[in-house]
């Protein structure tokens, strides 16, 4: 919008409000104001002020919300950090080939299925470009929302990325990958992101063998 066409505005605005117009005041929704005492304790009114959610600008390039899925009674949380393309289009988490290796992941290691495990992203929207600080710091204060009620004993972060903005850590991921860590009262363990095995399929005895620690913490807890 040029400032010409902007003048134009405002003075339209203006002589309205000369003739006994008035306008609400400008609403500032900033993330400051979402906080998690402003949030419902209920999942689902918490589902439904994400899906409603504008305040970073993955909200204008997405074509669906992703907020979580799964068992909301679930002792395992898996946390991955922005939704693909193919998520996007179809609104569902961990489809085709990643949805298959993940399956693989779960039931060939853990007493459990996919459906028993809870699913969400660091982002509940798709960026254009990749994810980055800005969005994250719109949207953890859902997501820390909706790890409180959701309670998990043990928290999975699949990558990278998703441990590092979860726990605000930047370690070398080589040095704490399948090591015990903490976000709050909340166990943490990074892992290799799905897609990552897709592309490095050597990798995959590692993941393995984080699999069996959390098979093991999930027992004695």
């Amino acid at each position: 919008m040029t400032k010409a066409v902007k003048n134009k505005i405002l003075y339209q605005l203006n002589f309205l409000k000369s003739l006994g117009y008035k306008y609400h005041e400008v609403i500032k929704m900033t993330n400051q104001e979402v906080n998690g005492n402003s949030l419902p304790n209920n999942i689902y009114s918490l589902k439904s002020v994400v899906e409603n959610c504008y305040l970073c600008e993955l909200s204008k390039s997405r074509k669906n919300v992703l907020f979580g899925e799964g068992n909301l009674n679930a002792s395992l949380m898996l946390i991955a950090d922005e939704p693909t393309s193919s998520e996007d289009e179809l609104k569902s988490f961990f489809v085709g080939k990643s949805g298959e290796q993940l399956s693989k992941m779960i039931e060939n290691v853990l007493p459990l299925k996919k459906e028993d495990v809870y699913i969400t992203n660091l982002v509940k929207c798709k960026s254009l470009n990749g994810m980055g600080a800005s969005h994250y710091s719109s949207c953890s204060t859902y997501l820390h929302k909706q790890i409180e009620l959701i309670n998990p004993k043990l928290i999975v972060t699949f990558g990278e990325k998703a441990y590092q903005y979860l726990c605000n850590d930047i370690t070398s991921f080589s040095k704490i990958r399948g090591q015990v860590m903490n976000f709050r009262d909340y166990k943490v363990i990074p892992t290799h992101s799905v897609s990552f095995l897709l592309r490095n399929p050597s990798s995959k005895k590692e993941a393995f063998y984080d699999m069996l620690k959390i098979k093991s913490i999930l027992e004695l807890s």
